[in-house]
């Protein structure tokens, strides 16, 4: 290689990083969700939340081994512009009634903040947020999830 190849691509270079950073945010929000890993996660579990499958992750991600992702790690998860999946169907018995269609709402967590801080904000209950947004642990939710906020 010359040394004006070299010289170009350095140039060059920063400038495509750049256009790259500038335009990933847009395919992202196209293409699906960004779930943070968490320690103790793995692809098979972060489907079953999303309702999609290790597959379609890691082909989104370029995964080669699904096996390694680590603590830290941000993956776009393809969800079709789906968001959040179907609330459950109700339990025998009553206690759950599905939101009214088009009714409700979207909240991005913010760092530091619980479950019990953003039902306080929207007038409902913690289980409440917890059922419609599939949430096993209502104590683990994370900075970036999005979550859905069904009219009462």
């Amino acid at each position: 290689m010359s040394a004006n190849v070299l010289r170009r691509v350095k140039l060059l270079l920063p400038v495509l990083v750049l256009v790259v950073a500038l335009a990933l945010p847009a395919a992202v929000e196209a293409s699906g969700l960004v779930h943070v890993v968490q320690r103790g996660e793995n692809l098979y579990r972060i489907a079953m939340r999303y309702g999609t499958t290790v597959q379609a992750i890691a082909r989104a991600n370029g995964i080669w081994n699904p096996n390694l992702i680590y603590a830290g790690q941000r993956l776009i998860i393809p969800t079709g512009g789906h968001y959040p999946p179907p609330p459950p169907p109700p339990p025998p018995g009553g206690g759950y009634h599905p939101p009214a269609p088009g009714c409700g709402c979207y909240h991005i967590v913010r760092w530091g903040e619980t479950l019990t801080q953003i039902a306080r904000r929207y007038c409902t209950s913690v289980q409440w947020l917890a059922q419609v947004n599939h949430l096993w642990n209502p104590n683990y939710i994370w900075a970036g999830q999005r979550l859905y906020i069904p009219c009462q």
